[in-house]
């Protein structure tokens, strides 16, 4: 079976193209995914069967050979950078629990913003 890598796909139209590892691109379309794949990353390195279609070649049953690194760590923020994030981080968690020590829980629109910045520095750390 041929190889190649994701050249590029759109998950929306459902089509993209493999640049294959022997030279020329082909087309895969989204029922040639295999099972629980709900689109492809650009790069990922892929084996595939090939049927010659109206305009030309086309990927059919889809295989991944290897997944990719996960887009997050690749960006993931250098461990002198996240450390002083935690930092305040941790100034303004005291905020909030030197207020609710007075019984006054932080208004909606901080509440939202404290998590926010939460969920941020999780993925962060979890990337």
């Amino acid at each position: 079976m041929p190889t190649g890598k994701v050249k590029w796909y759109d998950a929306e139209k459902g089509f993209g193209f493999i640049s294959r590892d022997d030279g020329g691109d082909v087309y895969v379309h989204n029922t040639a995914l295999p099972p629980g794949v709900p689109a492809l990353k650009p790069g990922a390195r892929v084996e595939f069967g090939v049927a010659e279609g109206k305009r030309g070649e086309q990927a059919l049953s889809l295989t991944l050979l290897d997944p990719l690194p996960s887009v997050a760590a690749a960006a993931r923020r250098s461990a002198d950078d996240l450390a002083i994030i935690v930092e305040d981080l941790i100034k303004l968690l005291d905020n909030v629990g030197n207020g609710l020590r007075r019984g006054r829980y932080p208004d909606k629109s901080s509440a939202g913003k404290v998590a926010s910045v939460l969920r941020a520095v999780a993925d962060d750390l979890e990337a």
